[in-house]
């Protein structure tokens, strides 16, 4: 994750069932769903001005580490968060097993 964003706070908006983290005026999200369990992410999302500048890696890092922290189980279904932990398997530990 870039410095820039390592302060950046996640926020769990749990009435809209997504992460946010809010970048220079523009939010990036990650939508999910959860259960007492697991959380399916299905979704991540980064404003075009917010492309190509680490947004959507720092909001999955991010999202990554809420999730281990409250002992989760992870279901990625959104393609970016798949993508990332292929390239970061370290993160396949909080992966719901079938």
């Amino acid at each position: 994750m870039k410095d820039e964003y390592i302060a950046l706070p996640l926020v769990n908006n749990t009435e809209a069932h997504r992460f946010e983290m809010e970048v220079d005026g523009h939010k990036a999200i990650i939508v999910y769903r959860q259960t007492p369990e697991n959380i399916t992410l299905l979704h991540t999302e980064v404003p075009p001005a917010l492309e190509g500048k680490g947004a959507a890696t720092a909001i999955i890092e991010k999202t990554l580490a809420y999730i281990e922290t409250n002992h989760l189980s992870l279901i990625p279904l959104c393609p970016l968060v798949v993508a990332y932990i292929k390239r970061h398997p370290e993160w396949e530990r909080i992966v719901k097993k079938p």
